[in-house]
């Protein structure tokens, strides 16, 4: 892990153990190595079925993975995620790592403004500069104003999109994990994007994502490395 570097994974593998198949066992990723640091934006590429999301969801604890180390830097201390405890790992979603994932999950009856919002309070945020931020970031993602107080289970797909990449960008977060996060955007709001995550390198924010957009993946990428090439068989 080089000095700097925010997030490091080494040697990184996991397998799913297909319970209804008699418990075949079937290799994801193996062998992932790579860091990132602060400023740039990496994005893991490969086809479609090489293990990209799961890797993003064991950064993020979502998943364990089986093998290997990723060390996640929170202040002074790395934090190993592979075998870290639940509180842990909750205590750097809060503190350390953002993350926005393909689909919009949150509380039903919720308003999109509110939803926004709780992530920055939840991060430290003050009450009135966390909703002021959430109607910034609401506005420059072009959703419209009489829809901020409404729950997003009522809204198109492209505009809970926006509001689950509001949630993810709204704090000062030093690591940012982003699954597709243009994949249901019109380009207007892909343009939005890009400029919002460009923001971040400039802040500093070690940013992982996928991004199947060539287009926004030129525009965003400091370098992408090929998750295929670290050994995955195919699935």
């Amino acid at each position: 892990m080089t000095t700097n570097a925010l997030i490091d994974l080494t040697n990184v593998g996991k397998t799913f153990t297909l319970h209804l198949r008699g418990g075949t066992k079937l290799e994801v990723v193996s062998g992932v190595t790579f860091s990132a640091e602060p400023g740039e934006c990496l994005v893991l590429g490969g086809p479609s079925g090489a293990g990209k999301s799961s890797i993003l969801k064991m950064i993020y604890g979502n998943y364990r993975c089986d093998t290997g180390t990723i060390r996640v830097r929170d202040g002074d201390e790395l934090v190993n995620v592979a075998d870290a405890e639940p509180r842990r790992i909750l205590g750097l979603r809060r503190s350390v790592m953002g993350y926005v994932s393909q689909f919009l999950r949150v509380i039903p009856r919720v308003g999109a403004r509110d939803i926004v919002a709780a992530v920055a309070r939840e991060s430290g945020t003050a009450p009135e500069l966390a909703d002021s931020r959430a109607r910034d970031l609401l506005h420059r993602l072009n959703v419209p104003e009489r829809l901020w107080e409404l729950p997003p289970a009522t809204f198109s797909g492209g505009e809970q999109q926006r509001v689950n990449i509001a949630r993810g960008l709204i704090s000062d977060l030093p690591v940012l994990l982003l699954d597709e996060p243009t994949a249901s955007l019109d380009a207007t709001n892909r343009a939005v994007v890009v400029e919002l995550i460009e923001a971040k390198k400039a802040a500093g924010v070690a940013i992982i994502g996928i991004f199947h957009d060539e287009d926004v993946r030129d525009a965003v990428a400091t370098r992408v490395v090929n998750v295929a090439e670290f050994g995955k068989k195919a699935a």
